[in-house]
C-alpha cells in the first residue's frame, strides 16, 4: 500500500470498513484527505452500503493533522471545503452512518474526525484530545463545536486550552465515546453499532447539532469569562487560547454552522502568526535532538537498563533516583552514612508523595514504586547495575575516587555517568581505564520534574554508550540532547552571560526588581535576580568563578552576590536574597537591597549611565539575552551543540525560556543577526568586551544568513 491513504473494504454486512493508515501515527497529510474523501465517495455512492466504520491502521486511529503540511496548502483551496463541506456536509449530513473505531490515539484533527461520526467505540486506553494550542493554533475541524455538546463546556475548555488529552475510559464516561471495548473486537463492535443505528435500533446523533449537554447561555458566559481570566493570567502573551474562546462562545451565541466557518478563518490567521511558527519549529526541533549523525545512523541497538546506581542522595541524587523509580526501574541509592541516607530515601518519598497528592499517583504506586528502591552504603550491590549516575558535590578529587572504585566494583559493561554541571569529563575519568564508558548525564534541578537531560560525551564516549542513553532518558521521559564536554556545557554556558548581564545593568543604574519584572513580562518564568535566590548564592558565586576562569576576557564580575553573601544572605533557602521570604516562600522586595547595590557600583567603579535609564523594556530584554544568543553561537561554532535547534529545545526545558518565543536562537532569528550583531557591537562600545558580537555571529550578519548552522531536521542553512 502506498503510504498515506486509506483503503476500504465492503463486508459482507454492508458496513464499509475505511482504514487511515499513515505510519507512524496515521497523521491526515493530504493525501490520506484526498484517499478518504475518494473512500467516502464510492460507499455513499454504493447500494451494498449500509453503514461506514472509520478505523485506523496498527493499531493507532490517527494523530491529526500532518503539521508538515502547514504553509503547503493548496493556495486555491476554498476555506472550510474540507471541514464544512466534507465533514459536516458529507460525513455528518449523510444519509448512512458513520463509527469511529479509536484504538491507540485520537488526537487534533483525528479526534475531530472520529467526533463528525455519528458515534464512537473505543479502547479503555486510547489516548483522545485536542492538543493544538500547543502549535500556537486552534481545532481547525470543528472540534471547537463539538467537543462541547459532547462533554459539556467546563471539560472541552480544559481539553482545548490545556492541551489535556483523556484516556478512552474517562472519554466514556464523560460521552465523547458510546462503548469501550478490547482491541480485538473493537472493529466488529463498531460494525454492528453502526448497523443498529442504520436500522434505527439506535439513536443516529449528530455531534454538531446536540444541546443536551450544553449549559443556557448565562451560565455558559460565566464559564467562559472565567476562561478568559485564567487564560490571561497563565500565557498574558499569547493570543491564541483567547481567540479558542471567542470561537467556541460564536458557537454558543449564534449556532455551530455559523461559528464552523468563524473558526477556519481564525484558524487561518492563527497559523501564520509568529507564536505558531515558533512553537511548531518547537515540536520539530524537540523530535530532532535523538538523532545524532555518525551515531543514531550506524544501526546500533540499546542495550537493555534494569538496573540504575546512584552515588549521592541530596537533591541532584533523590531527583534522579525519583525519575528512574517513576519508570519502573530498579535504583540502588549509595551514601556515605546512615544518616546521609535516611535523608536521601525521605525526600524520594516524598517526591513520590507529592504526586499522590496531586492525584496523579495512588497509594499502592506509591508503594510499588518505592520498593523498587533500596539503600547501600558501599558498591557491593552495584555490580549488576547497567548504568551508574554519580550525583556528589562538584569536588574533581571526590569525583576520581569515585570513578576509580566504579571501575572495580561494576561488570565491565556498566555505563558510568556523571552529573556534574561544570567539570570537564577528561578531567573526572583521568584515573581510570574505561574512559568509553564515561559520560555526562547532566539533569535539571528538580530531575524528576524538569525534562531535559543534557548528554555529555567527550573524544572517547563510544557509540553505544551514547545510544544507550538516549534511550534511557527516553524511557525516563527526558528529552535528551547531546553536546560537547566544556565549562558549563551547552545549557549553563550559554545562560552564565545571563546573570552577568542582569549585574551589570544593576551597576550601571537600573533597578533589580525592575528587571525582573520586564523579564518575566518577556515570558520566563522568573527574572535573573529571583533565578538567583532560588539557586542559592553559594552555587552561584561558585560556578561564577569557573566561568571567570574559563571565559574572563567576556564576564563581567559584578560583585552584589558576593557583598550580600558576605551578610549571611544566601537566597531563598535562609529567607533573604534578592527579595523576602515568607513562611510559604511567597517573595517579596526588600527596600535594603539598595545599600548592596550601592557598595556594588562603588566598588565596580562604575556610574549610574543616564542612557540606560531611558531604556526601554525591550531594549532590558535585549541587552540582557543578546549575550546569551552571542554565547549560543560560540558553542555551535565549537561544535559543543550539534544544531541551534538543540539549543532553542535546551533554552526551553532547561531554562525556561518561552516556548512561544520558539526558543533563544529562533527568537534571535526572528530579529535577524545583523541586528543582534549591531546592537551588541553598540553596547560593546559603551560597555566593554561582555558584549563583544563573536566571529560566527559577525559572520552570519554580513551574509544576512540565519544563525542556525542546521535546521530542526539536520539540513544545512545558507551559510
Amino acid at each position: 500500500m502506498a503510504r498515506g491513504a486509506t483503503t476500504m473494504e465492503v463486508r459482507a454486512d454492508g458496513v464499509a470498513v475505511i482504514t487511515i493508515s499513515n505510519p507512524p501515527v496515521n497523521a491526515l497529510s493530504f493525501d490520506v484527505i484526498a484517499s478518504l474523501q475518494s473512500n467516502y465517495g464510492e460507499a455513499l455512492r454504493r447500494n451494498d452500503v449500509k453503514a461506514i466504520v472509520l478505523t485506523g491502521a496498527k493499531g493507532r486511529f490517527s494523530g491529526g493533522f500532518d503539521i508538515n503540511g502547514f504553509g503547503n496548502k493548496p493556495k486555491n483551496e476554498k476555506p472550510g471545503s474540507f471541514s464544512i463541506d466534507f465533514l459536516t456536509g458529507v460525513v455528518e449530513d449523510a444519509q448512512k452512518p458513520s463509527v469511529a473505531a479509536i484504538d491507540g490515539v485520537a488526537l487534533g484533527g483525528g479526534l475531530e474526525l472520529a467526533m463528525v461520526c455519528h458515534a464512537r467505540v473505543s479502547t479503555p486506553s486510547a489516548q483522545l484530545g485536542l492538543p493544538e494550542l500547543q502549535l500556537g493554533i486552534i481545532p481547525g475541524m470543528g472540534g471547537t463545536q463539538r467537543l462541547p455538546r459532547l462533554v459539556g463546556l467546563q471539560k472541552a475548555l480544559e481539553m482545548m486550552l490545556m492541551s489535556k488529552s483523556i484516556k478512552g475510559v474517562e472519554a466514556h464516561k464523560f460521552g465523547l465515546v458510546d462503548a469501550i471495548v478490547s482491541a480485538d473486537k473493537l472493529v466488529s463492535t463498531a460494525c454492528s453499532c453502526a448497523l443498529e443505528i442504520h436500522e434505527h435500533k439506535k439513536p443516529w446523533l449528530k455531534s454538531l447539532l446536540r444541546t443536551d449537554r450544553l449549559t443556557d447561555i448565562v451560565e455558559a458566559k460565566k464559564i467562559l469569562k472565567s476562561a478568559r481570566v485564567q487564560a490571561l493570567k497563565q500565557s498574558a502573551n499569547l493570543q491564541h487560547p483567547l481567540v479558542c474562546i471567542d470561537v467556541i462562545e460564536e458557537g454558543i451565541l449564534f449556532g455551530p454552522r455559523a461559528a464552523l466557518m468563524k473558526e477556519v478563518l481564525s484558524g487561518k490567521m492563527l497559523e501564520q502568526s509568529q507564536t505558531s511558527k515558533s512553537l511548531r519549529h518547537v515540536f520539530f526541533a524537540q523530535h530532532a535532538t535523538s538523532k545524532i549523525p555518525n551515531i543514531t545512523n550506524l544501526g546500533l541497538t540499546p542495550r537493555r537498563i534494569l538496573k540504575a546506581a546512584i552515588v549521592g542522595g541530596g537533591l541532584m541524587g533523590s531527583g534522579i533516583a525519583t525519575a528512574f523509580i517513576l519508570s519502573d526501574i530498579v535504583v540502588v541509592l549509595k551514601e556515605v552514612n546512615e544518616k546521609f541516607l535516611n535523608t536521601g530515601i525521605n525526600r524520594i518519598k516524598a517526591n513520590l508523595q507529592s504526586f499522590v497528592k496531586k492525584g496523579r499517583m495512588t497509594k499502592d504506586d506509591y508503594e510499588n514504586k518505592l520498593s523498587l528502591l533500596s539503600g547501600v552504603l558501599d558498591y557491593e550491590q552495584f555490580r549488576d547495575a547497567d548504568v551508574v549516575i554519580e550525583a556528589v558535590i562538584e569536588d574533581i578529587s571526590l569525583k576520581q575516587q569515585i570513578f576509580s572504585d566504579l571501575e572495580r566494583s561494576c561488570h565491565s559493561n556498566c555505563i558510568f555517568a556523571t552529573n556534574t554541571s561544570t567539570i570537564d569529563l577528561q578531567l573526572i575519568g583521568q584515573q581510570t581505564a574505561c574512559q568509553d564508558r564515561i559520560v555526562g548525564a547532566h539533569f535539571f534541578s528538580p530531575a524528576h520534574v524538569m525534562p531535559l537531560l543534557e548528554i555529555v560525551r567527550t573524544q572517547q564516549t563510544s557509540s553505544q554508550v551514547i545510544v544507550d542513553l538516549l534511550d534511557v532518558a527516553k524511557k525516563i521521559r527526558k528529552t535528551p540532547i547531546v553536546v560537547g564536554s566544556c565549562t558549563g556545557f551547552a545549557v549553563n554556558r550559554m545562560f552564565f552571560p545571563y546573570g552577568q548581564a542582569a549585574g551589570l545593568l544593576v551597576d550601571y543604574g537600573l533597578d533589580v526588581y525592575h528587571i525582573d519584572h520586564v523579564i518575566t513580562q518577556f515570558g520566563m518564568p522568573m527574572g535573573p535576580f529571583r533565578l538567583a535566590d532560588l539557586v542559592g548564592f553559594g552555587v552561584a558565586v561558585a560556578t561564577g568563578k569557573q566561568y571567570y576562569q574559563s571565559y574572563p576576557e567576556r564576564c563581567y564580575k559584578s560583585l552584589l552576590t558576593a557583598i550580600m553573601l558576605e551578610e549571611n544572605r544566601t537566597g531563598e533557602s535562609s529567607r533573604k536574597g534578592f527579595y523576602l521570604y515568607d513562611d510559604k516562600r511567597q517573595a517579596s522586595p526588600d527596600p535594603d537591597i539598595k545599600k548592596y547595590v550601592e557598595k556594588s557600583r562603588k566598588m565596580a567603579g562604575v556610574a549610574q549611565d543616564p542612557k540606560l535609564l531611558k531604556l526601554t523594556d525591550k531594549d532590558i530584554v535585549e541587552m540582557v539575552f543578546f549575550p546569551v544568543v552571542n554565547e549560543a553561537c560560540r558553542v555551535l561554532d565549537e561544535g559543543i551543540a550539534l544544531k541551534a535547534s538543540d539549543l532553542d529545545v535546551a533554552s526551553i526545558m532547561g531554562m525556561g525560556f518561552p516556548s512561544f518565543r520558539g526558543g533563544v536562537m529562533f527568537w534571535a532569528d526572528s530579529l535577524s543577526a545583523e541586528y543582534v550583531y549591531r546592537r551588541l557591537d553598540g553596547w560593546s562600545k559603551d560597555y566593554g568586551e561582555f558584549f563583544k558580537p563573536c566571529e560566527y555571529l559577525a559572520a552570519r550578519a554580513s551574509h544576512g544568513a540565519s544563525l542556525a548552522a542546521t535546521t530542526a531536521d539536520g539540513t544545512k542553512s545558507r551559510l
